[in-house]
C-alpha cells in the first residue's frame, strides 16, 4: 500500500518512469503523447536538453538563496525577460506556482488601495466558470463551483458576473456585439451594487482553461471591460496561469485582446514543468506607489524567487524565442482545429471544437441541435480520457464545464515544439478514442 496521498484515494495512479520529449513511460514501458502537457504545462515536452543543462549548471553553482537576503543573476534576468515581453508592465514578482501568484495579485491590489489612500477598496469580482486557485483567497474569487462547495464557510465572500461564453450563454436573437455589451453591462452593475469605493479590482482568465474549456472572449470584450475598471478606478488582473507564456500564440495572451491589465499572472508553462515556478507581473504605477508609501510589499514565501526554479524558467523562455515556437504554435493549433472540425465536426455529441493556438478544447452534447448536456452522471469526458489512455495518449478532461456540475469537454494542449508526425497521432488517437466513446 502506497503511503503518498494522491489525489484519487480510490484508485492508484500508473507509475510514471521516463519522459522522451512530448511522451511519458511508464513502469510497463508504455509510452503515453502527452497532448495535454499534464495540465497546460510541458511546453517543451519532457527533455529538452537545454533546460536541463540550465538546471544542472545552477545546482552546481547556487541551488537556493533566500530573497530576503539575496537576489541571483538568473532572478534579475528572468525578470528583465518577462517584464520585456508583457507589454505595459514594470515588475515581476517570482512565487512557486499559479495559486501563490494569484493570492499575490489579490493582496498586492488591496495592499497599492491602503497606500494609495483608498483603504475601503478590498472586494474583488470574478466570472462564474473561471478558476483561479486552490488556495483559499484564490477559490474564493474563482467560479468553480464544483470546487468551492466543500470549503465555502472557508471563503471570504466572493463575487461573480456572467462569464464571456459565446457557444453556451450568447442568444440567438443577438449579435456578438450585443452579447458583449450585455455581459460587459454586469461588471458596471456589480460595481455599483458594491459601492465603487469597495471594489479593487475585476479578475478573469484571459482564455479561460480547464473549468470552461479554452473558452476565448468575443472581440471587443476586453477593451470594454478595461474601460469599465478605468471609469471605477480598479484593477483589471488577468489570469494567465495556463493560457499564457505562449500558448495562445502570442507571449501573453492579452496582447491578441489589444489591452494592457494592472496586474497579470504566469505559471504552468513558464519553465515547462522543469521545476515549479509562477510569476505575478504588474504595472510600474502599482509598486511606485507602494515604495513611496510604506516601501515594501507584505507579503512573501520562503521559496519565492527560488534560484533553480528561475533557472529553469529563463532556459524554457530563451528556448521558445531561440526556436521560433510562437509561429509553430499559431500553425500547430491553426491545422489541428481544422483538422478536428474535418474528422468530429458534424459527429451528433460534438457540440463545440474552439480554442486559440495550442489550447484547444471538444465540447461534447447529448443532442447536437439543443446543446443538452450528457447526465453528469455518465462522466463522458473520464471515458473518453479513459479510453485514450488505453491507445497510449493523454488529454485533460473535465466535467462541469456549463455551470460547474453539467457538461463536459476534453483540452489539448499539446508542447509547442510538436512536430507534424506527432500531430497526426494526436489527431488519428484523439478522433479514435471520442468515436469509440459516444
Amino acid at each position: 500500500m502506497s503511503h503518498a496521498l494522491h489525489r484519487n484515494l480510490l484508485s492508484d495512479p500508473l507509475r510514471a518512469v521516463k519522459g522522451e520529449g512530448p511522451y511519458i513511460i511508464d513502469a510497463n514501458g508504455k509510452r503515453y503523447l502527452d497532448a495535454s502537457g499534464g495540465a497546460a504545462v510541458s511546453c517543451l515536452g519532457h527533455s529538452h536538453p537545454a533546460v536541463i543543462e540550465a538546471i544542472q549548471k545552477q545546482l552546481e553553482q547556487l541551488p537556493y538563496a533566500h530573497t530576503s537576503f539575496f537576489t541571483t543573476e538568473a532572478l534579475e534576468e528572468l525578470a528583465d525577460t518577462l517584464v520585456g515581453g508583457a507589454p505595459g508592465m514594470g515588475k515581476a514578482l517570482l512565487l512557486s506556482g499559479g495559486s501563490e501568484t494569484v493570492e499575490a495579485a489579490l493582496k498586492l491590489s488591496r495592499q497599492y488601495f491602503v497606500d494609495a489612500g483608498e483603504p475601503d477598496r478590498h472586494l474583488f469580482i470574478a466570472r462564474r466558470q473561471s478558476y483561479h486557485g486552490n488556495t483559499l483567497g484564490a477559490l474564493a474569487v474563482g467560479g468553480n463551483e464544483w470546487r468551492r462547495e466543500a470549503f465555502r464557510p472557508l471563503l471570504v465572500n466572493g463575487h461573480h458576473i456572467a462569464p464571456c461564453f459565446e457557444y453556451r450563454e450568447r442568444l440567438e436573437s443577438e449579435s456578438q456585439q450585443e452579447y458583449c455589451e450585455r455581459v460587459t453591462l454586469e461588471l458596471e452593475e456589480k460595481i455599483i451594487e458594491l459601492g465603487p469605493g469597495n471594489v479593487a479590482g475585476f479578475i478573469a482568465e484571459t482564455v479561460v482553461g480547464a473549468t470552461a474549456g479554452a473558452v476565448a472572449a468575443l472581440p471587443g470584450y476586453f477593451r470594454r471591460i478595461r474601460e469599465i475598471c478605468d471609469r471605477y478606478g480598479i484593477h483589471l488582473i488577468l489570469d494567465e496561469v495556463m493560457c499564457g507564456t505562449g500558448r495562445t500564440g502570442s507571449m501573453m495572451a492579452y496582447q491578441q485582446e489589444h489591452i494592457v491589465p494592472d496586474l497579470v499572472t504566469m505559471a504552468k508553462g513558464l519553465a515547462a514543468g522543469y521545476q515549479p515556478i509562477g510569476a505575478l507581473l504588474c504595472r510600474a504605477e502599482i509598486t511606485d506607489t507602494i515604495r513611496n508609501n510604506s516601501g515594501f510589499f507584505q507579503h512573501g514565501h520562503t521559496f519565492m524567487g527560488h534560484a533553480t526554479a528561475v533557472a529553469a524558467a529563463l532556459a524554457t523562455q530563451k528556448a521558445i524565442r531561440a526556436e521560433n515556437l510562437l509561429e509553430n504554435i499559431a500553425e500547430r493549433g491553426r491545422q489541428i482545429q481544422t483538422a478536428l472540425k474535418s474528422v468530429l465536426g458534424k459527429h451528433p455529441n460534438v457540440g463545440d471544437i474552439r480554442g486559440r493556438g495550442l489550447f484547444i478544447a471538444v465540447e461534447f452534447v447529448a443532442d447536437r441541435s439543443s446543446k443538452e448536456p450528457f447526465d453528469p452522471a455518465a462522466k463522458i469526458h473520464s471515458k473518453i480520457q479513459k479510453a485514450a489512455m488505453e491507445k497510449g495518449f493523454l488529454c485533460y478532461g473535465m466535467g462541469g464545464t456549463i455551470d460547474g456540475f453539467r457538461g463536459n469537454h476534453i483540452l489539448l494542449a499539446p508542447p509547442y515544439n510538436f512536430t507534424e508526425a506527432q500531430q497526426q497521432e494526436l489527431l488519428e488517437k484523439f478522433c479514435d478514442a471520442v468515436i469509440e466513446s459516444l
